[in-house]
Protein backbone atom coordinates (compact mmCIF):
# COMPACT_ATOMS: atom_id res chain seq x y z
CA UNK A 1 0.00 0.00 0.00
CA UNK A 2 1.12 3.60 -0.93
CA UNK A 3 2.15 5.80 1.78
CA UNK A 4 -0.88 8.68 2.93
CA UNK A 5 -0.94 11.84 4.48
CA UNK A 6 -3.38 14.70 5.07
CA UNK A 7 -1.96 18.25 5.45
CA UNK A 8 -4.79 21.35 6.55
CA UNK A 9 -7.38 22.02 9.18
CA UNK A 10 -8.10 20.13 12.41
CA UNK A 11 -10.29 22.33 15.00
CA UNK A 12 -13.06 21.32 16.91
CA UNK A 13 -16.44 20.89 15.85
CA UNK A 14 -19.64 21.62 18.40
CA UNK A 15 -22.91 20.05 16.27
CA UNK A 16 -26.26 20.30 18.01
CA UNK A 17 -29.34 20.22 16.18
CA UNK A 18 -31.41 19.58 14.50
CA UNK A 19 -33.08 23.19 14.71
CA UNK A 20 -36.22 24.29 12.60
CA UNK A 21 -37.64 27.02 12.32
CA UNK A 22 -34.42 29.58 12.79
CA UNK A 23 -34.94 30.68 16.52
CA UNK A 24 -35.53 34.60 17.11
CA UNK A 25 -33.17 36.56 18.92
CA UNK A 26 -33.58 36.32 22.82
CA UNK A 27 -34.86 33.07 23.17
CA UNK A 28 -33.51 29.54 24.05
CA UNK A 29 -34.23 26.20 21.99
CA UNK A 30 -34.01 22.94 23.09
CA UNK A 31 -32.48 20.28 20.51
CA UNK A 32 -32.40 16.48 20.83
CA UNK A 33 -28.86 15.90 20.14
CA UNK A 34 -25.58 17.14 20.41
CA UNK A 35 -21.50 16.18 19.71
CA UNK A 36 -18.30 17.85 20.47
CA UNK A 37 -15.64 15.95 17.99
CA UNK A 38 -12.69 16.42 16.19
CA UNK A 39 -13.26 18.74 13.17
CA UNK A 40 -11.73 20.18 10.26
CA UNK A 41 -11.66 18.52 6.56
CA UNK A 42 -8.15 16.83 7.91
CA UNK A 43 -9.43 16.05 11.07
CA UNK A 44 -12.11 14.36 9.21
CA UNK A 45 -10.29 12.58 6.77
CA UNK A 46 -7.90 11.62 10.02
CA UNK A 47 -10.79 10.27 11.72
CA UNK A 48 -11.98 8.31 8.98
CA UNK A 49 -8.77 6.72 7.97
CA UNK A 50 -8.04 5.65 11.68
CA UNK A 51 -11.31 3.74 11.84
CA UNK A 52 -10.71 1.75 8.80
CA UNK A 53 -7.57 0.83 9.95
CA UNK A 54 -5.21 2.77 7.87
CA UNK A 55 -1.83 4.04 8.38
CA UNK A 56 -1.31 7.71 7.64
CA UNK A 57 0.75 10.97 8.74
CA UNK A 58 -0.95 14.51 9.35
CA UNK A 59 0.50 17.94 9.46
CA UNK A 60 -1.50 20.55 11.55
CA UNK A 61 -0.89 22.81 14.39
CA UNK A 62 -2.94 23.38 17.71
CA UNK A 63 -4.18 26.10 19.41
CA UNK A 64 -2.90 27.33 23.21
CA UNK A 65 -5.75 25.95 24.83
CA UNK A 66 -7.80 23.13 26.43
CA UNK A 67 -9.07 22.34 23.08
CA UNK A 68 -5.90 22.30 21.36
CA UNK A 69 -4.82 19.78 24.36
CA UNK A 70 -7.92 17.57 23.78
CA UNK A 71 -7.02 17.31 19.46
CA UNK A 72 -3.64 16.29 20.71
CA UNK A 73 -4.86 13.43 22.60
CA UNK A 74 -7.05 12.22 20.07
CA UNK A 75 -4.25 11.80 17.51
CA UNK A 76 -1.82 10.20 20.11
CA UNK A 77 1.81 9.73 18.49
CA UNK A 78 0.97 11.23 14.66
CA UNK A 79 0.37 14.76 16.60
CA UNK A 80 3.30 14.65 18.94
CA UNK A 81 5.23 17.20 16.94
CA UNK A 82 2.37 19.56 15.92
CA UNK A 83 3.26 23.21 16.60
CA UNK A 84 1.35 24.65 19.23
CA UNK A 85 -0.04 28.74 18.45
CA UNK A 86 -0.44 31.38 20.90
CA UNK A 87 -4.60 32.00 19.86
CA UNK A 88 -7.03 30.03 21.02
CA UNK A 89 -8.13 26.81 18.84
CA UNK A 90 -10.79 27.64 15.97
CA UNK A 91 -14.14 26.45 17.07
CA UNK A 92 -17.18 25.74 14.77
CA UNK A 93 -20.54 25.27 16.19
CA UNK A 94 -22.53 23.57 13.38
CA UNK A 95 -26.80 23.41 13.53
CA UNK A 96 -28.63 21.02 11.87
CA UNK A 97 -31.56 20.88 10.18
CA UNK A 98 -34.17 19.16 9.05
CA UNK A 99 -33.77 19.46 5.68
CA UNK A 100 -30.35 17.73 6.01
CA UNK A 101 -28.49 21.01 5.69
CA UNK A 102 -26.61 22.84 8.34
CA UNK A 103 -25.48 26.46 9.36
CA UNK A 104 -21.63 26.82 11.07
CA UNK A 105 -19.98 29.50 13.32
CA UNK A 106 -16.41 29.60 12.96
CA UNK A 107 -13.99 31.54 14.85
CA UNK A 108 -10.90 31.88 13.51
CA UNK A 109 -8.59 30.88 16.03
CA UNK A 110 -5.44 28.77 15.07
CA UNK A 111 -5.85 27.85 11.76
CA UNK A 112 -4.83 30.95 9.81
CA UNK A 113 -0.94 30.37 11.32
CA UNK A 114 -0.39 26.99 10.21
CA UNK A 115 2.52 27.52 7.94
CA UNK A 116 4.95 25.57 5.70
CA UNK A 117 7.69 25.17 8.21
CA UNK A 118 5.36 23.23 10.23
CA UNK A 119 4.22 20.91 8.05
CA UNK A 120 7.48 20.15 6.61
CA UNK A 121 8.69 19.89 10.51
CA UNK A 122 5.54 16.68 10.68
CA UNK A 123 6.24 15.25 7.37
CA UNK A 124 9.07 12.97 5.89
CA UNK A 125 9.47 13.37 2.16
CA UNK A 126 10.79 10.15 2.06
CA UNK A 127 8.74 7.71 3.83
CA UNK A 128 6.02 9.31 1.72
CA UNK A 129 8.02 8.92 -1.31
CA UNK A 130 5.66 7.40 -3.85
CA UNK A 131 2.24 8.14 -2.26
CA UNK A 132 -0.45 10.45 -1.96
CA UNK A 133 -0.83 14.05 0.28
CA UNK A 134 -4.38 15.54 0.41
CA UNK A 135 -4.27 19.07 0.93
CA UNK A 136 -7.37 20.55 2.38
CA UNK A 137 -8.42 23.50 4.18
CA UNK A 138 -6.83 26.00 1.64
CA UNK A 139 -8.92 28.55 2.88
CA UNK A 140 -8.50 28.50 6.06
CA UNK A 141 -4.67 28.14 6.47
CA UNK A 142 -3.67 31.33 5.54
CA UNK A 143 0.14 31.14 6.00
CA UNK A 144 -0.08 27.43 4.46
CA UNK A 145 -1.67 28.90 1.68
CA UNK A 146 0.80 31.26 0.51
CA UNK A 147 3.50 28.94 0.18
CA UNK A 148 1.55 26.51 -1.77
CA UNK A 149 3.96 26.69 -4.55
CA UNK A 150 6.79 25.27 -2.37
CA UNK A 151 4.67 22.72 -0.90
CA UNK A 152 4.47 21.29 -4.59
CA UNK A 153 8.05 21.94 -5.50
CA UNK A 154 8.40 19.46 -2.24
CA UNK A 155 6.28 17.00 -2.66
CA UNK A 156 7.14 17.09 -6.76
CA UNK A 157 10.64 16.56 -5.07
CA UNK A 158 9.87 13.47 -3.20
CA UNK A 159 7.65 11.99 -5.85
CA UNK A 160 4.71 12.60 -3.64
CA UNK A 161 0.99 12.89 -5.54
CA UNK A 162 -1.22 15.61 -4.46
CA UNK A 163 -4.65 15.34 -4.08
CA UNK A 164 -6.69 19.12 -3.27
CA UNK A 165 -10.19 19.40 -1.76
CA UNK A 166 -10.09 23.23 -0.52
CA UNK A 167 -13.15 23.10 1.10
CA UNK A 168 -15.51 26.56 0.52
CA UNK A 169 -14.29 29.54 0.31
CA UNK A 170 -15.59 31.67 3.43
CA UNK A 171 -16.55 34.97 1.04
CA UNK A 172 -18.01 32.52 -1.42
CA UNK A 173 -15.87 31.53 -4.93
CA UNK A 174 -14.91 34.54 -6.54
CA UNK A 175 -13.41 35.21 -9.45
CA UNK A 176 -10.42 35.56 -7.06
CA UNK A 177 -10.57 32.44 -5.14
CA UNK A 178 -12.03 30.69 -8.43
CA UNK A 179 -8.70 31.89 -9.63
CA UNK A 180 -6.16 30.74 -7.06
CA UNK A 181 -7.90 27.28 -7.06
CA UNK A 182 -7.15 26.08 -10.94
CA UNK A 183 -3.54 27.10 -10.36
CA UNK A 184 -3.15 24.99 -7.42
CA UNK A 185 -5.15 22.34 -9.57
CA UNK A 186 -2.61 22.78 -12.19
CA UNK A 187 0.20 21.07 -9.79
CA UNK A 188 -1.92 18.18 -8.47
CA UNK A 189 -2.71 15.22 -9.64
CA UNK A 190 -6.29 14.36 -7.93
CA UNK A 191 -8.83 17.02 -7.39
CA UNK A 192 -11.55 16.17 -4.86
CA UNK A 193 -14.65 18.28 -4.99
CA UNK A 194 -18.40 18.38 -4.99
CA UNK A 195 -20.84 19.16 -7.51
CA UNK A 196 -21.22 22.67 -7.20
CA UNK A 197 -17.72 23.53 -6.72
CA UNK A 198 -16.86 21.38 -9.98
CA UNK A 199 -19.54 23.27 -12.29
CA UNK A 200 -18.57 26.75 -10.50
CA UNK A 201 -14.37 26.40 -11.16
CA UNK A 202 -15.43 25.26 -14.53
CA UNK A 203 -17.90 27.44 -15.68
CA UNK A 204 -19.98 24.56 -16.64
CA UNK A 205 -23.52 23.29 -16.04
CA UNK A 206 -22.87 19.70 -16.34
CA UNK A 207 -20.33 17.70 -13.52
CA UNK A 208 -19.19 15.74 -16.13
CA UNK A 209 -17.78 18.43 -19.19
CA UNK A 210 -17.53 20.51 -15.48
CA UNK A 211 -14.91 17.43 -14.65
CA UNK A 212 -13.03 17.19 -18.29
CA UNK A 213 -12.73 21.06 -18.31
CA UNK A 214 -10.87 20.80 -14.97
CA UNK A 215 -9.06 17.97 -15.78
CA UNK A 216 -7.27 19.73 -18.70
CA UNK A 217 -5.87 22.20 -16.24
CA UNK A 218 -4.04 19.44 -14.36
CA UNK A 219 -1.25 17.63 -14.85
CA UNK A 220 -0.47 14.77 -17.53
CA UNK A 221 -2.38 12.02 -16.13
CA UNK A 222 -5.01 13.71 -13.33
CA UNK A 223 -7.83 12.72 -12.19
CA UNK A 224 -10.61 14.84 -11.40
CA UNK A 225 -13.64 13.43 -9.13
CA UNK A 226 -16.77 15.10 -8.89
CA UNK A 227 -18.73 14.21 -4.86
CA UNK A 228 -22.69 14.05 -5.96
CA UNK A 229 -23.83 13.78 -2.26
CA UNK A 230 -27.25 11.21 -2.75
CA UNK A 231 -26.57 10.90 -6.08
CA UNK A 232 -23.03 9.34 -5.55
CA UNK A 233 -19.96 10.59 -7.95
CA UNK A 234 -18.53 10.41 -11.23
CA UNK A 235 -14.49 10.83 -11.70
CA UNK A 236 -12.97 11.34 -14.98
CA UNK A 237 -9.00 9.70 -15.03
CA UNK A 238 -6.03 9.26 -16.83
CA UNK A 239 -7.49 8.10 -19.94
CA UNK A 240 -10.03 10.15 -20.41
CA UNK A 241 -12.96 7.89 -19.33
CA UNK A 242 -15.74 8.76 -17.00
CA UNK A 243 -17.13 6.37 -14.66
CA UNK A 244 -20.09 6.85 -12.52
CA UNK A 245 -21.17 5.03 -9.28
CA UNK A 246 -24.57 5.50 -7.15
CA UNK A 247 -24.76 5.84 -3.49
CA UNK A 248 -27.31 3.54 -1.71
CA UNK A 249 -30.59 5.21 -0.34
CA UNK A 250 -29.96 5.61 3.42
CA UNK A 251 -31.38 7.44 6.66
CA UNK A 252 -29.32 10.57 6.79
CA UNK A 253 -28.72 11.64 10.10
CA UNK A 254 -25.44 13.96 10.03
CA UNK A 255 -23.96 14.95 6.48
CA UNK A 256 -20.70 16.97 8.32
CA UNK A 257 -17.63 16.04 6.70
CA UNK A 258 -19.30 13.72 4.33
CA UNK A 259 -16.71 14.60 1.91
CA UNK A 260 -13.96 14.31 3.53
CA UNK A 261 -14.67 10.76 4.91
CA UNK A 262 -15.62 10.29 0.92
CA UNK A 263 -12.03 11.58 0.48
CA UNK A 264 -10.66 9.21 2.95
CA UNK A 265 -11.87 5.87 1.53
CA UNK A 266 -11.29 7.07 -1.65
CA UNK A 267 -7.59 7.50 -0.96
CA UNK A 268 -7.17 4.20 0.94
CA UNK A 269 -8.75 2.15 -2.02
CA UNK A 270 -6.30 4.32 -4.65
CA UNK A 271 -3.46 3.72 -2.25
CA UNK A 272 -3.95 -0.07 -2.31
CA UNK A 273 -4.24 -0.29 -6.28
CA UNK A 274 -7.83 -0.63 -7.08
CA UNK A 275 -9.41 0.41 -10.29
CA UNK A 276 -11.16 3.61 -10.41
CA UNK A 277 -14.75 2.33 -10.26
CA UNK A 278 -13.49 0.69 -7.33
CA UNK A 279 -12.48 3.57 -5.42
CA UNK A 280 -15.68 5.69 -6.02
CA UNK A 281 -17.78 2.40 -4.66
CA UNK A 282 -15.87 2.08 -1.68
CA UNK A 283 -15.63 5.96 -0.63
CA UNK A 284 -19.48 6.41 -1.48
CA UNK A 285 -20.27 3.25 0.74
CA UNK A 286 -17.99 4.35 3.41
CA UNK A 287 -19.61 7.97 3.63
CA UNK A 288 -23.25 6.95 3.57
CA UNK A 289 -22.34 4.26 6.61
CA UNK A 290 -21.08 7.65 8.41
CA UNK A 291 -23.91 10.06 7.27
CA UNK A 292 -26.56 7.41 8.65
CA UNK A 293 -25.10 6.30 12.26
CA UNK A 294 -24.96 8.29 15.34
CA UNK A 295 -22.37 7.95 17.09
CA UNK A 296 -20.78 8.20 13.71
CA UNK A 297 -19.76 4.68 12.10
CA UNK A 298 -17.24 3.96 9.63
CA UNK A 299 -17.38 -0.04 9.42
CA UNK A 300 -13.88 -0.43 10.58
CA UNK A 301 -11.73 -2.18 8.40
CA UNK A 302 -13.14 -5.15 7.82
CA UNK A 303 -16.47 -3.06 6.16
CA UNK A 304 -14.15 -1.47 4.26
CA UNK A 305 -12.07 -4.68 2.71
CA UNK A 306 -15.40 -5.43 1.52
CA UNK A 307 -17.12 -2.05 0.27
CA UNK A 308 -17.01 -3.78 -3.06
CA UNK A 309 -19.33 -6.40 -2.29
CA UNK A 310 -23.15 -5.86 -1.02
CA UNK A 311 -21.90 -5.77 2.34
CA UNK A 312 -24.21 -3.82 4.75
Amino acid sequence: MRPLAVIGNVNVDLIVGPVAPWPKAGTETVVDHDDLRVGGQAGNTALAWQALGIDFDIAANLGDDQFGRWLREAFGRRAQNWPVRPEGTTLSVGMTHPDGERTFFTTRGHLPRLGLGDVLSVLDGNRLAGGYALLCGSFLTEDLTRDYDAFFDWAEAHGIAVALDTGWPIDGWTQANCAAARGWLSRCELALFNEVETTTLAGLASPADAACKIRDGMRSGATVVVKRGPDGAIAMGADGELIEATAPRVTVVDTIGAGDVFNAAFLAALAQGRPLEKCLSAAIRVASRAISTLPRDYGGPIQFEDADHERA
